[in-house]
């Protein structure tokens, strides 16, 4: 007989405050895997995947595939309120 944990939390979402500070702003990100950085507007996230409109069209990358997300809109060195 299977029985559910008495105590089951429900599953927080994965993402953080960093991500939806992003939204809508220009970011480069790198992919784990190495290859070409991929630049555009952050479009849309969900806890797995993000959306970047780049100039040839919408390209969804999976969270787990990014090494590097990187605001291009903001100076180098910015450090906002954390």
């Amino acid at each position: 007989m299977d029985e559910e944990p008495v105590n089951k939390k429900p599953k927080k979402p994965l993402t953080n405050g960093f991500i939806p500070k992003l939204k809508d702003k220009k970011v480069t990100i790198r992919l784990v895997s190495g290859g070409q950085p991929i630049t555009g507007i952050l479009d849309r996230y969900n806890p797995y995947e993000i959306r970047i409109q780049t100039a040839k069209g919408p390209i969804l990358v999976f969270k787990h595939a990014i090494a590097t997300i990187e605001s291009v809109d903001e100076p180098k060195g910015y450090r906002p309120d954390i």
